[in-house]
């Protein structure tokens, strides 16, 4: 095997030609923030004579009008003292009647209540952000922004809502309309202190559902679409001076009890047998600043019990099917770590770790524990990861204790830093999974993201992966190489151009690919229109798009598809886009939809297809989105569509589900399939502390009911008492042989976690 030394690799990065180290010298202008002189009794209600040093900031109108003067007045003020950043607010109404308040659920996402408060780029680094709302009723929202807020996928979110931190807020109503004060301890945030003065990062934002408008400071323009006001590279730059923060230590112990049943089929495979335990858990996370850019998270026999289900999917393509990160462990900072080359595909992976390679059922896999290391060094952005994970066990029918999957040892050290101009960046990865087995996956990368003019960006990446029991006979074969052109603007021209290739033996071990050992070209062509201020469309465009892929192996063509479309977002907040599809694809493999029933024969396959999704106001109580997907499908038809709805009943509870309808027709091998995945969800808060939570899914590919049961107490950040029931059951029993059990496994859990906040 042979393979650059990572240690070499990362100081020839640290100790690279300077005209990369060398940032803009051109300070930007920054409001100072003031410094308390007088205490704040923190109620919710900022009439304290230590805010009249505090100036107020002027609020512009974002949407539905940009530019104009906001249709309701808004006083927000902010200022610090030794332990907290402050804001201060009073959110003004002419007729109080249009205050809304939609829901006591924390991280709300829908947009049916008052929404306000303050973004912060910490770090300034243009890219990062955390997220601080709350509502008239006092809910917390917090959650974390990356890559400033572009997606690489139509299907990905912005916000990380299992984000969490430690802060306080108070609210008030009076006849005005409703006031309320933030809380941010200082020790919250991570941010970077020179020569006794801390720049960060700030957007304020105001929804005000009645009127569908939203207000920010600063001014930002609509021109990189329905995200353009949580954009941290938007952020007006703000000072603080002096600022001491005591440095965090959190120790959060946990306990858990329960009892567990499965039903497994035995080593003959004519019977299934049942096992039980009753497990007594305990375990302990810590997060200690070694400085105000540093944080150290420690964990011991971690555990997840409490982490909501992953939805229910069919996969109808030859991509796999990924699912998001929700634990929260791995997610403060989570940026620091991403190595993306184009979509989800990525040298690290964090479900990985603790979770088998199954994608669609994986197992659970203990961890013994880990470190993680985040934060900065000067200019440098720095993340470590290290997890050791316990080997998989499965006890058979006959006793016997089998290991499915060796303990492994996970490792990341992640580098970045700030080059040329305050939007390029250049960084290094390496990342290791060794198995005590004598297994083992290494793989290291470098990776840069360069401004080079307005809003037009340059992407390269390039990696190397490594495994036991493979010899690579050229360097290509267990390399990734990436290389990106785009225009991110969504008023006027856009663009993006992209070439990747992927070679046969390339494999990260805490990655991952969507798909394989390919060669691809893809692109788009868009132009974005902003109507103005008479017209009900807030903005609209047509688009092109095209992804071209060939197998590494030969050169073949693999697929080719090209697309037109059109999106939309009206001022009442509808949006939408629409696109028809050529395809062109070439299965040299059987693509197999549902194992051994339904499947697609290897052969050259042309077809044309339709997909669109629309979303209804999220101002309103009920509101859903729509998508669908329908037309020609490899030589015979497809029909599906998911539907999504939400109704807010009251701010007590919540009702909405999921519901995914597949109808396909191959004539070529006599094949139809339909299937349906419907998946219900209730919530019910009698407060922002306590909820009770179910979500219930039933697919019929697999003929299985999922059930997920939760009950919540959370009266403060850190103190969380759960009750879980989680249940997975089988409706066809006789549709094997043997019978099948009418469920495979079915657990009642408590957890409580309490968390000791200590400043040193």
């Amino acid at each position: 095997m042979r393979y650059i030394c990572p240690g070499l690799m990362l100081l020839l990065f640290l100790t690279g030609p300077a005209s990369l180290s060398q940032i803009n010298s051109t300070v930007q202008s920054g409001v100072e923030i003031s410094k308390l002189t007088y205490p704040l009794n923190f109620d919710g209600i900022p009439d304290e004579k230590g805010w009249n040093s505090a100036f107020p900031l002027k609020m512009t109108m974002h949407s539905p009008s940009y530019g104009k003067e906001p249709s309701e007045e808004t006083d927000v003020r902010f200022a610090y003292d030794e332990k907290y950043l402050y804001m201060g607010a009073r959110i003004c109404y002419k007729d109080i009647s249009m205050i809304r308040s939609a829901s006591y659920k924390r991280d709300y996402t829908g947009l049916g209540g008052d929404l306000f408060g303050f973004i912060l780029d910490t770090y300034n680094d243009n890219e990062n952000g955390v997220v601080f709302y709350t509502t008239p009723d006092g809910l917390r929202f917090d959650a974390s922004i990356q890559r400033d807020a572009v997606l690489t996928r139509p299907d990905q979110k912005p916000m990380n809502l299992s984000w969490n931190a430690f802060w306080d807020v108070r609210t008030a109503t009076d006849e005005k309309g409703w006031t309320a004060e933030i809380r941010v301890p200082l020790s919250s945030l991570r941010f970077q202190q020179t020569n006794g003065i801390v720049r960060m990062g700030l957007i304020v934002r105001r929804w005000i559902p009645a009127k569908n408008e939203i207000d920010t400071y600063p001014v930002i323009p609509p021109d990189w679409g329905e995200y353009s006001t949580i954009k941290p590279s938007k952020a007006q730059d703000i000072i603080l001076r002096n600022v001491k923060p005591a440095k965090p230590l959190n120790v959060a112990p946990y306990g858990m009890t329960g009892y567990e049943k499965n039903n497994d089929l035995n080593e003959e495979g004519t019977a299934y047998w049942n096992w039980d335990k009753k497990p007594v858990e305990a375990g302990l996370d810590v997060k200690y600043g070694l400085s105000s850019n540093l944080i150290l998270d420690l964990t011991v026999n971690t555990d997840f019990a409490q982490v909501e289900a992953d939805d229910e999917k069919i996969n109808l393509t030859r991509m796999a099917l990924y699912f998001p990160e929700k634990r929260l462990f791995f997610l403060e900072r989570a940026s620091i770590f991403d190595f993306n080359s184009s979509g989800n595909n990525n040298l690290f992976y964090s479900r990985r770790i603790g979770l088998s390679d199954d994608e669609e059922n994986p197992d659970p896999i203990r961890i013994y524990g880990g470190a993680k290391l985040t934060g900065r060094i000067n200019k440098l952005e720095l993340g470590v990861l290290d997890m050791q994970t316990a080997p998989l066990l499965k006890k058979t029918s006959s006793g016997v204790t089998r290991e499915l999957v060796p303990s492994e040892n996970f490792g990341v050290i992640r580098i970045r830093r700030q080059v040329l101009n305050e939007n390029s960046y250049l960084g290094a990865i390496y990342t290791s999974r060794l198995g005590t087995d004598g297994s083992y996956n290494l793989s290291y990368g470098m990776d840069g993201i360069f401004r080079v003019f307005g809003s037009d960006y340059l992407t390269l990446l390039w990696s190397q992966t490594f495994r036991d029991s493979v010899r690579n006979s050229t360097p290509f074969e267990p390399a990734r190489f990436m290389l990106l052109w785009e225009r991110r603007s969504r008023k006027g021209l856009g663009y993006d151009f992209a070439y990747s290739q992927s070679g046969i033996h390339y494999n990260p071990g805490i990655g991952f690919e969507t798909i394989e050992d390919v060669i691809t070209m893809r692109g788009s062509l868009r132009y974005g229109w902003l109507p103005g201020v008479k017209s009900p469309v807030f903005s609209h465009g047509p688009e092109f798009r095209f992804r071209y892929n060939r197998y590494i192996i030969d050169g073949s063509l693999m697929t080719w598809n090209p697309q037109v479309g059109w999106s939309f977002q009206t001022k009442s907040q509808w949006m939408g886009y629409f696109s028809l599809i050529y395809n062109y694809e070439n299965l040299k493999d059987p693509l197999e939809i549902i194992p051994e029933e339904v499947y697609v024969e290897p052969g050259r396959y042309r077809f044309v297809n339709f997909r669109s999704e629309v979303s209804t106001p999220q101002s309103k109580a009920l509101f859903t989105l729509f998508s669908t997907e329908t037309g020609q499908y490899f030589g015979g038809s497809r029909v599906s569509f998911r539907l999504e709805p939400t109704w807010n009943m009251s701010r007590h509870l919540e009702i909405g589900g999921t519901y995914n309808f597949d109808h396909i027709n191959l004539p070529a091998g006599n094949i139809l399939m339909t299937n349906h995945i419907i998946g219900i969800k209730a919530l019910y808060m009698l407060n922002t502390k306590f909820s009770i939570s179910t979500f219930i899914q039933h697919n019929t590919a697999d003929h299985s009911i999922l059930t997920n049961f939760r009950i919540r107490y959370n009266p403060s950040e850190g103190n969380d008492l759960y009750f879980m029931f989680n249940e997975g059951r089988n409706t066809s029993l006789t549709r094997e042989e043997p019978n099948l059990p009418l469920y495979n496994s079915r657990s009642v859990m408590v957890k409580y976690t309490y968390t000791f906040n200590f400043s040193i």
